[in-house]
């Protein structure tokens, strides 16, 4: 699991014991009270009870990111009461231009000492954690069992999963789903020592590469087209300019590095990448770590995943669900499985690019998960595209059909710009329409291998082959709009 990283004064949910997430701040703890031995944890005070708490890292997640959520699973009124005091704190902490007033009894502004009560300091298994509680809400006894790992967990009195949460169980063997969250916005990131190499500077690549850097990692980068990016008409001596060093060929920036990352079109470029002349597979030395950010077939992963470990190297897959505008925002969503140590030394490099990663498990996972995800995409937008034009065709306003469309529960950002850019005629690509269709046509190989029907997923790709028939290929998946008004 990617690390957090938490300096004193940084707002926090700490979840101790069976009890629910709870607001509080990252504190110097007492000279003479001794840090426990074991997992790395952060002294926490809490808000609204004042209680403080030695907290384990991975039971810690940084405040601003998770509030929403968290807001809308615990409905407790002391839980409220915390939340409010997180504000108020926030509030007092602005009026003072960012400085943050004495509260731990050390003295005030005018440098006198301030009384200071005893600290009630709560542990994991302390009998009675009703500071964190609710009274009005179900008491956990001794029969409940501890969350399960494989769950999204909720607070007390919650029945649903906390979406897009995750606490790590006390269970170390687990494989289940991890996320890592990222601290790119609040820019905690500690970059990691280790070289960093990066194949592949297109739509999807520029953007992670220019993350990495940003955040201080030392990065070596290569290209098939060392001359320009596609598109963008970014050249590799920006990213130069920019901090990157320059590998001649994907061999040499595996020899250089510690971790190579590799972001191509399809299963074709993959392979030639790594089993190429001058190829990865040719710098792989053992302890070298290959992952492979490339959507593909798990077939495609699993051969890649073996010929990397024959040569001793650490194998990882890590697509990415996002687009360009994403992937420059540093907000992608990272699927990982295979190698877990791998996973957790890219802990820095996922804060980098993306929001939240998530561990899958065995390798072939991630690359199942993310066809899933990008046929469930591709299918919407086909059938977008389908209403817009059957609006039109009926006499109806595409803009009203939009306007209504955006008050409802199919909202999203996603929609909105997809359709604005629909009527304005604008197919730059945020993320190609032949890449959309690749991914549909893997996805439904991958239905016929498990025997299970992708009806949808078929019927979408034909108008997407449709659209690449009338030269549609490079530009954005909603061109697909074209395929029905020719």
């Amino acid at each position: 699991m990617a690390t957090v990283h938490l300096r004193i004064g940084d707002l926090v949910w700490g979840k101790l014991g069976r009890y629910p997430p709870w607001p509080g701040k990252v504190v110097s703890p007492p000279k003479d009270l001794k840090k426990p031995r074991g997992k790395k944890c952060h002294f926490v005070k809490f808000f609204g009870t004042e209680d403080h708490a030695w907290i384990k890292v991975e039971q810690l997640k940084p405040y601003h990111p998770h509030k929403e959520e968290m807001i809308k699973i615990n409905k407790g009124k002391r839980f409220q009461q915390a939340v409010d005091a997180v504000e108020d704190f926030l509030k007092k902490k602005e009026k003072q231009g960012g400085k943050e007033q004495n509260s731990e009894g050390k003295g005030d502004s005018k440098g006198k000492k301030t009384p200071t009560k005893p600290l009630k300091i709560l542990e994991e298994d302390d009998e009675d954690l009703s500071a964190l509680k609710d009274p009005s809400e179900k008491d956990l006894t001794d029969s409940d069992p501890e969350p399960s790992s494989v769950e999204r967990l909720g607070g007390l009195g919650t029945t649903g999963p906390v979406s897009g949460f995750k606490w790590e169980s006390s269970d170390t063997r687990s494989t289940s789903i991890q996320a890592a969250d990222s601290t790119a916005i609040n820019g905690s990131i500690t970059p990691t020592d280790k070289r960093i190499g990066f194949l592949g500077l297109g739509l999807m690549g520029s953007g992670i590469v220019s993350n990495l850097l940003k955040m201080g990692h030392v990065v070596t980068v290569w290209n098939r087209t060392v001359e320009k990016v596609p598109q963008d008409n970014q050249h590799c001596d920006l990213f130069i300019q920019e901090g990157a060093r320059l590998g001649r060929t994907p061999a040499e920036v595996v020899s250089m590095c510690d971790i190579t990352f590799s972001c191509v079109s399809d299963p074709k470029a993959a392979r030639d990448l790594v089993l190429g002349p001058s190829g990865v597979l040719q710098g792989i030395r053992p302890g070298k770590c290959y992952v492979e950010m490339s959507t593909v077939d798990p077939e495609t992963i699993t051969e890649l995943s073996q010929v990397i470990s024959s040569r001793g190297g650490r194998f990882l897959e890590a697509p990415v669900a996002g687009s360009q505008q994403v992937s420059n925002e540093g907000m992608l969503v990272i699927l990982a499985a295979g190698d877990r140590t791998v996973y957790e030394d890219c802990s820095s490099c996922f804060q980098a690019m993306g929001k939240t990663s998530f561990f899958l498990g065995e390798v072939g996972n991630a690359a199942r998960m993310m066809l899933i995800l990008n046929m469930v995409q591709g299918s919407f937008m086909a059938t977008i595209a389908e209403g817009l034009t059957l609006a039109q065709a009926t006499g109806q306003s595409q803009h009203t059909f939009l306007d209504i469309l955006s008050q409802g529960q199919m909202a999203s950002t996603f929609v909105d710009q997809k359709c604005q850019n629909i009527l304005q005629g604008n197919f730059k690509p945020d993320y190609y329409l032949k890449h959309i269709q690749k991914d549909l046509r893997l996805a439904i190989s991958m239905g016929d291998t498990a025997n299970h029907p992708t009806p949808m997923a078929a019927a979408a790709n034909e108008v997407y082959k449709r659209a690449k028939a009338l030269d549609q290929s490079d530009n954005d998946m909603s061109a697909v709009y074209r395929a029905y008004i020719h």
